[in-house]
C-alpha cells in the first residue's frame, strides 16, 4: 500500500466519506499549495490537544468553561439537553436559543451496553438541583434511543420541584411534502400540532 492509498483509507474512515470522496480529497491535497498542506496537517495534529469538553456543559471548547457557559448574558434559567457536542453548534446556528446547554455524550442504548451511568445525567441533575433553573428542554434526536433517553430524563427531572421539562417539537419539516412523510413523522406532527 502506497502513501496515496494509506491517506485515502484514512479519509474514508471519516463519517460520510466514501472511497471516491476520500480519493478526491487526497488528489486535492496533492495539488494544493504546500504551505496550506503544512498548516492543515499541523491543525489536524494539534486538534485533540487544543479542544476539550467544557467542564460545565460538555461542549467542545478551547477555553474552560466554554464561551456559552461563561457568557453572563445567557439565560441561566434555561438548559437545553443535547446528545453530542456538535449538537450545540447546530442549535446555536439558528440564533433562537439564549439559554445554556448540557451535553449527555450519547443516548441510553441497552443493546450497545450504554445505560444512564455512562452518560452525563448525574451532572445535569446536579446543575438543576443547584438552583436557578426553571426549564430543561430535551433536544435528543427523535429515535428510539433518543426517545428512551428523553423519557428517562423527564422522569428524573420531574422529581425536582419548580422545574418544567419540555421536549423540542418534531414533525413535518418546512417545505416538506406530506406525500414523502413517514408514518412516525405524521403521527408526531398530529400530536404536536399548534393553534394559528
Amino acid at each position: 500500500m502506497n502513501a496515496i492509498d494509506e491517506l485515502t483509507d484514512s479519509f474514508s474512515r471519516l463519517p460520510g466519506i466514501g472511497k471516491k470522496s476520500a480519493g478526491r480529497l487526497v488528489n486535492h491535497i496533492l495539488k494544493a499549495d504546500s504551505a496550506w498542506v503544512q498548516r492543515f496537517s499541523q491543525q489536524m495534529a494539534s486538534l485533540q490537544s487544543k479542544i476539550k469538553p467544557c467542564s460545565v456543559c460538555g461542549a467542545w471548547t478551547e477555553n474552560n468553561p466554554c464561551p456559552i457557559c461563561s457568557n453572563n448574558l445567557r439565560d441561566r434559567s434555561l438548559i437545553c439537553v443535547v446528545e453530542q457536542p456538535q449538537d450545540v453548534a447546530t442549535i446555536e446556528s439558528a440564533h433562537e436559543f439564549q439559554g445554556l446547554f448540557h451535553v449527555l455524550g450519547g443516548v441510553i442504548a441497552p443493546l450497545d451496553g450504554i445505560g444512564p451511568d455512562q452518560l452525563r445525567i448525574s451532572s445535569l441533575l446536579e446543575r438543576v438541583r443547584g438552583g436557578g433553573v426553571k426549564e430543561v428542554i430535551i433536544a435528543t434526536n427523535p429515535t428510539v434511543e433518543g426517545d428512551t433517553t428523553a423519557l428517562y430524563l423527564q422522569k428524573m427531572l420531574s422529581l425536582i420541584d419548580g422545574v418544567t421539562v419540555t421536549r423540542l417539537a418534531s414533525g413535518l419539516p418546512v417545505g416538506g411534502d406530506l406525500e414523502y412523510a413517514d408514518k412516525l413523522t405524521l403521527a408526531r406532527s398530529f400530536r404536536g400540532r399548534t393553534r394559528f
